[in-house]
């Protein structure tokens, strides 16, 4: 189960549940990341239309995203909707709660590498990743990019944070962003063909991949952690295979591929 720092979910909040038991009226489902809580679930909140035959929407042992309606601590009560909420709403909610689970998953194996369980590591660092980063993975994600230091830097103990990074380093790959622009070079030079080859050579990396779509155009498409930076690699790569053709009397352009 992920565990939210909060004992209860706020109104309007999206939550996960598992149905546990449905009857003429209504349903009652498990939240997955509220321990020992559970919600309701009324028919006339079920779906926007008519509903004959409740069993025809939700199931026992069914996975849900409901918005929360109200909430009760004093009598335990949570009332939920699944028809005030959107297809693309649902769809998030669930895709954050199965990150949020690796992440879970990823603290406790951090855990048992130091001889801790994890209650412990919640206790001791994991409500305070998400203080710091929002969530447990974007703390993970973090350690991964950054390293330790982006922990030790947030009051993470070091034994916590040295530990942590190496289970993201082995479980957590980099984010990658892939960009395309094209280059149209035109050399007049007698070796004008080896002139290009030799601007293109230049450029090309591991991160920059140089592709010949058909004399005078070339593609060049470029991989990185995020847009920003893909950006000005492309552009500088680009702009400097152009400044070496046109050192030698050629000339160039530069095109940007629009995002589709």
């Amino acid at each position: 189960m992920v565990r939210m720092k909060r004992e209860w979910p706020d109104e309007g909040d999206l939550v996960v549940g598992t149905v546990h038991k449905v009857l003429g009226y209504g349903a009652f489902a498990t939240l997955e990341e509220y321990e020992g809580k559970e919600a309701f679930i009324h028919i006339s909140e079920v779906s926007s239309g008519w509903v004959k035959n409740i069993r025809d929407y939700v199931r026992e042992n069914q996975k849900i995203v409901a918005r929360v309606l109200r909430v009760n601590p004093k009598k335990g009560h949570v009332d939920v909707s699944l028809k005030r909420i959107r297809e693309d709403q649902r769809t998030r909610k669930i895709q954050q709660w199965k990150i949020e689970q690796k992440a879970e998953k990823l603290l406790e194996i951090t855990a048992k590498t130091i001889g801790k369980d994890l209650d412990t590591a919640y206790d001791e660092i994991g409500y305070k990743i998400i203080d710091n980063f929002g969530d447990l993975y974007e703390g993970f994600e973090t350690a991964a990019e950054e390293g330790k230091e982006a922990l030790l830097s947030r009051g993470i103990d070091g034994e916590w944070a040295e530990t942590l990074t190496e289970v993201a380093k082995k479980n957590i790959s980099p984010p990658e962003v892939h960009i395309t622009g094209y280059i149209d070079l035109h050399s007049y030079a007698p070796n004008g063909v080896e002139v290009i080859k030799e601007a293109l050579s230049f450029v090309e990396t591991k991160e920059i991949i140089v592709q010949c779509v058909g004399a005078p155009r070339y593609r060049l498409i470029v991989t990185s952690s995020d847009y920003l930076t893909a950006e000005n690699m492309l552009k500088e790569a680009a702009q400097e295979c152009i400044d070496m053709v046109i050192k030698e009397g050629g000339e160039g352009e530069f095109q940007r591929e629009l995002e589709q």
